[in-house]
């Protein structure tokens, strides 16, 4: 029996990993901030994971073999993807990095990623007390 693969800590891992690459991603952004037509670059994961979620294409968790599965799909199809913004320009450099946007963002991204880890930390803390009987 695996513990630690159930949807929730599998979700929490994967949107951890989401704000990892976010965090690359952003730091690329603010570093390249004064760089003639560099364009700056966004990870898409909330939106892909809401658009499963609005069509009904996630699955539920099955403790059972002879529980009834709901949903058809699975929620590991959503993987963060990179998109780099080309309609926008900010500066006469043709540069679309506006750094105050970026290093709000980054902050937001970190409060996320420190919610994540948190609650996955969490998780793991109640597995050990059921484990061990609570102590």
């Amino acid at each position: 029996m695996k513990l630690l693969n159930q949807s929730s800590f599998d979700l929490l891992k994967r949107s951890a990993d989401a704000a990892v690459l976010r965090q690359k991603v952003l730091a690329n952004n603010i570093a390249n901030a004064d760089t003639p037509h560099y364009k700056r670059s966004e990870v898409q994961f909330e939106q892909l994971l809401q658009e499963k979620v609005r069509t009904g294409s996630v699955t539920g968790y099955r403790t059972h073999p002879n529980h009834l599965p709901i949903g058809h799909d699975s929620n590991q199809s959503v993987i963060p993807s990179v998109v780099t913004d080309h309609r926008t320009k900010m500066n006469n450099n043709g540069n679309n990095v506006d750094i105050d946007m970026e290093m709000a963002l980054l902050a937001k991204n970190q409060l996320n990623y420190n919610l994540f880890v948190g609650q996955i930390g969490h998780e793991i803390t109640m597995l050990r007390k059921a484990i061990g009987g609570g102590n």
